[in-house]
């Protein structure tokens, strides 16, 4: 049986390993590079993907002089040349020197911030060191936002993006920060008209963090930046969309003011099932007609109220259509796949509920038995 696909043995393994010991051993020629991949690799197959980054950062900080002024030299021979300026999106790097923020944060954390900050700023240019940051936001707030307000006038994009990633109040496998959701917010002013997708996509998900504890801040912010008229209008819209989409699916009203949407526009809506019964395994099939002012946006999505273990229900919502009302009305048509065996989700059969959403408004709805998987 083929064995399922590993991410962090994708990222950290031997020959990452080695082509990070090649570059250290060409930095420095007492680097032992062979001692240093037979201790990585003497442990990094029993370790989760973040330990593994952990590990590779121990075992260099013993295989580097123990202070950061003296090894830093021999880190920045090492780095490879920067990713490709001429880019603007997408470009992440590669895994394998994410170690090396952590180095720097072990090495330097207490001692030695600015020369810490400055080689952060050198390898986010081979890798984002958006959680290499955080510890200094934590032990050196306000040195690290100036540094960053610095930062964020950069010409090199990735050095500008961890302005605003590093700061992201929700930050995907990162620590958590010291930080108010508004001290962050001048940074966010001047790079919410970067000319770079790769940056804009960071200030819009971090206005999607601060948007679960705060969406009028949110909605507040990106009022100013439409009457400051800084950023491209079709990309200002399409970091609004991005920005809000949590909003969005949680039917806040004044996100879907926002973006043109009126969640109380009259409307008459209807729900019908294609096929009865519904089969663990099988699709969850659905039509669903609306009238309503010709020409009107709608943003539909469904809302499924799933059965779970223990009586409980749960519900998830999923996107259907973004459309208008040619001639004051639509048909739109889905097939839900109810996967059987899913390892994120799994399906219980009992009673459920389908809810069709309008622009963030319950407008119709039905109820469905799930039935267990059929046999053959």
């Amino acid at each position: 049986m083929a064995s399922g696909f590993s991410l962090k043995d994708q990222l950290f393994n031997q020959e990452k390993t080695r082509y990070l010991a090649g570059l250290f051993a060409a930095a420095d020629s007492g680097f032992d590079a062979a001692g240093f991949e037979a201790e990585v690799m003497a442990r990094l197959p029993d370790l989760e993907l973040k330990e593994r980054i952990s590990l590779i950062a121990e075992v260099l900080a013993g295989h580097l002089p123990t202070d950061l002024e003296t090894a830093a030299p021999v880190l920045r021979r090492a780095l490879p040349p920067p990713l490709d300026p001429s880019l603007s999106d997408d470009d992440f790097g590669d895994f394998i020197f994410a170690p090396l923020g952590e180095f720097v944060v072990l090495r330097g954390l207490e001692a030695a911030p600015d020369l810490s900050l400055q080689l952060l700023s050198e390898i986010t240019q081979r890798f984002s060191m958006e959680w290499a940051i955080r510890p200094f936001l934590s032990h050196w707030t306000d040195q690290t936002l100036s540094v960053m307000q610095r930062w964020a006038t950069s010409e090199n994009y990735h050095v500008r993006r961890l302005v605003s990633e590093g700061t992201r109040p929700r930050l995907p496998w990162g620590q958590s920060v010291p930080l108010s959701l508004v001290q962050p917010l001048p940074l966010l002013d001047q790079l919410h008209a970067d000319p770079t997708r790769y940056v804009t996509r960071s200030v819009a998900n971090h206005l999607n963090d601060i948007s679960k504890k705060d969406p009028e801040l949110v909605l507040d912010r990106l009022r100013s930046w439409q009457a400051a008229g800084r950023q491209r209008p079709q990309e200002l819209a399409w970091m609004t969309a991005h920005a809000l989409r949590g909003l969005v699916k949680a039917g806040h009203s004044g996100a879907m003011q926002m973006l043109g949407y009126d969640p109380d526009m009259p409307l008459a809506a209807t729900l019908t099932l294609r096929d009865d019964p519904v089969h663990i395994g099988g699709a969850l099939q659905f039509d669903c007609h609306l009238d309503g002012a010709p020409g009107a946006p709608v943003l539909v999505d469904y809302r499924l109220h799933f059965q779970r273990p223990g009586g409980k229900v749960s519900a998830k919502v999923f996107k259907l259509k973004q459309t208008v009302l040619t001639g004051g009305s639509t048909r739109l048509s889905k097939r839900h796949r109810l996967k059987a065996g899913a390892s994120t989700f799994t399906l219980v059969p009992g009673n459920h509920r389908l809810e069709l959403l309008v622009n963030g408004r319950a407008r119709a709805e039905l109820a469905f038995d799930l039935l267990d998987q059929r046999d053959g």
